[in-house]
């Protein structure tokens, strides 16, 4: 597709399905680091009244420093993946520590959780620097207009694009207009599945990460006993590993028979 086509579909679609979210009202940078951690691998809808409770609770890098971790865990049920909680609060000790909100992608990498892609969607949404990063939205977007039927694009690819599209002005807007254009065309049927990158959420039921969740729920109302544990885990051989995984992660610890949320 031609480029100005392209970039002009784009920004008409990115008017027509704006979608406001708080973290578009105000992009200061401990916003969008909140944001796009609760983002990974959980939906936009889900994430704007935990965003706004988490908000509401730890205002600030500080306020987030200072927070217990146990604290942090208990505001963060009902997103799932619990360990970006911690990233999250590692990251932001990091980040008072050192004075200032990184802004370069060298040092955003190196924030517990912040990975290529978080870093480049942080320098864009919060510092409007024309940053490259692909995630489902994107792959979406390109795929439909760049790569036909084409069953194996690769990031690289479609990066190849990006650079080539990108409104290096307005990044920001740029990146908007592209999420909320991706997510229309998923709903429509476009599949970023095509992407080689894709990896489809493991269904939750069953798993060993459906102990974990409930886990941190019932310890986020109080300590438990293994034996509590135990009886309420009867034959479920899931226990172990959801503790130990939680225990690795640095989010619950024990002591005798006692088993609680980091503190």
């Amino acid at each position: 597709m031609d480029i100005k086509q392209f970039q002009d579909i784009l920004w008409q679609k990115g008017n027509e399905l704006y979608r406001d979210m708080p973290w578009r009202q105000d992009t200061r940078p401990y916003y969008i680091l909140v944001s796009e951690l609760m983002l990974q691998q959980t939906q936009v809808d889900r994430v704007v009244p935990k965003f706004e409770s988490f908000i509401a609770t730890f205002p600030d890098e500080k306020t987030l420093s200072d927070a217990p971790l146990a604290e942090v865990v208990k505001q963060w049920q009902g997103l799932g993946y619990n360990r970006r909680a911690k990233f999250l609060h590692d990251s932001v000790k990091q980040i008072v520590e050192a004075g200032s909100f990184p802004s370069d992608e060298q040092t955003l990498v190196s924030l517990p959780g912040v990975g290529k892609n978080t870093a480049g969607a942080i320098r864009v949404y919060a510092f409007n620097e024309p940053s490259l990063f692909i995630e489902t939205n994107v792959r979406a977007v390109y795929i439909h207009h760049f790569f036909g039927d084409s069953d194996a694009v690769s990031d690289k690819e479609i990066e190849q694009i990006l650079l080539r599209t990108i409104d290096y002005e307005h990044p920001r807007e740029f990146y908007w207009a592209v999420m909320d254009y991706g997510n229309w065309l998923k709903k429509q049927g476009v599949k970023p599945s095509r992407s080689i990158h894709y990896r489809k959420q493991a269904v939750l039921q069953g798993s060993v990460r459906e102990v974990r969740g409930q886990l941190l729920t019932l310890l986020a109302e109080g300590n438990q006993s293994m034996q509590q544990l135990e009886i309420r885990y009867a034959d479920d051989d899931r226990l172990m590993m959801a503790m130990n995984g939680l225990i690795v992660d640095g989010l619950i610890m024990t002591d005798d028979d006692q088993v609680y949320l980091t503190k």
